[in-house]
């Protein structure tokens, strides 16, 4: 069972989106990540290096060709860390008698 914990830097939208689009799947690609959270290239790659750099995601950049491709994956941590703050968010609900 995962004991609840909020974390601030993944409760910001924008991260918050990536991570949970990132708990969906192995590897994601960054044109998916950028139009699935609806971003700039500029802004998913702040979002990303932020994450990454608090070791919550993986980032795996190869040539596809000559054309660079970037992927990204949710670390064990950051998958940790996702999963504690969903179940704080959980509790939150719970406390306003809300049923999700």
């Amino acid at each position: 069972m995962t004991t609840p914990e909020f974390d601030e830097l993944i409760h910001a939208p924008t991260r918050l989106s990536l991570v949970s689009l990132l708990a969906a799947t192995e590897w994601a690609d960054f044109k998916y990540l950028r139009d699935a959270a609806d971003l700039s290239d500029s802004a998913l790659s702040k979002q990303l290096t932020t994450l990454e750099d608090a070791g919550y995601v993986d980032i795996r950049k190869t040539f596809v060709g000559r054309r660079p491709r970037t992927s990204a994956r949710l670390s064990a941590r950051g998958r940790q860390a996702f999963e504690a703050h969903v179940a704080a968010l959980q509790e939150i609900v719970a406390r306003a008698g809300l049923v999700l």
